[in-house]
């Protein structure tokens, strides 16, 4: 597959000096932007898949009147987190 080019951009030159500063040793400038990107495009996928889920348990909630009890859904998420906290413990 054939590699495209994002277009360059002008920085003030504090941020090039802060970028520069911030690279890690032996990592190029070219391969901080790229790992910057494609976290940034992953996030953004994230974003969007969480609000298409917002949407339909809403849209689905106006058209049947059923949720779930707050309660129920602060308990799964503490068990979450104390389940993932005992794993980092390990």
């Amino acid at each position: 597959m054939k590699t495209a080019v994002i277009p360059q951009i002008r920085v003030e030159p504090e941020l090039r000096a802060d970028l520069d500063a911030a690279l890690l040793p032996g990592e190029t400038l070219t391969e901080f932007v790229e790992s910057s990107v494609r976290r940034a495009v992953e996030f953004r996928r994230v974003q969007r898949d969480f609000a298409a889920r917002c949407d339909a348990s809403l849209a689905a909630y106006e058209r049947t009147g059923i949720s779930i009890p707050s309660d129920v859904v602060l308990s799964k998420l503490e068990a979450k987190v104390a389940a993932r906290v005992k794993q980092l413990r390990k």
